[in-house]
């Protein structure tokens, strides 16, 4: 445990402390919002923007059809994990730290097309 710990703490230094991983949460999920904001409807969050999570992003497409066929066109392009949760439904981009801008862009570039 406390190996692992040193290990984790070493990677947050080496790439610029909390500020980095937090500006990088910033630009990851500003990235996905001004897709799902700037797509005149055929994206919509429910969500108020001043409480949005920068973690979690949840979103829907008009139809429950629409949603399928998105997340089985993002599971071939190698997107997974973007089905929202069964009660709710709708989609939702996990962006925690692992997910990294690269994986971030993929998601972006998949939801302009």
């Amino acid at each position: 445990k406390q190996w692992y710990q040193r290990r984790v703490r070493g990677l947050i230094k080496s790439k610029g402390g909390m500020k980095y991983f937090g500006e990088l949460s910033v630009k990851k999920s500003s990235t996905i919002y001004d897709i799902i904001d700037g797509s005149n409807g055929f994206y919509t969050c429910k969500i108020e923007k001043d409480s949005r999570s920068r973690m979690n992003i949840p979103f829907n497409l008009s139809t429950p059809e629409a949603e399928a066929d998105f997340v089985k066109q993002a599971k071939e392009r190698g997107l997974i994990g973007l089905k929202g949760h069964r009660s709710v439904g709708g989609m939702r981009a996990s962006l925690y730290n692992a997910v990294t801008m690269g994986d971030t862009e993929r998601l972006a570039v998949f939801m302009k097309e």
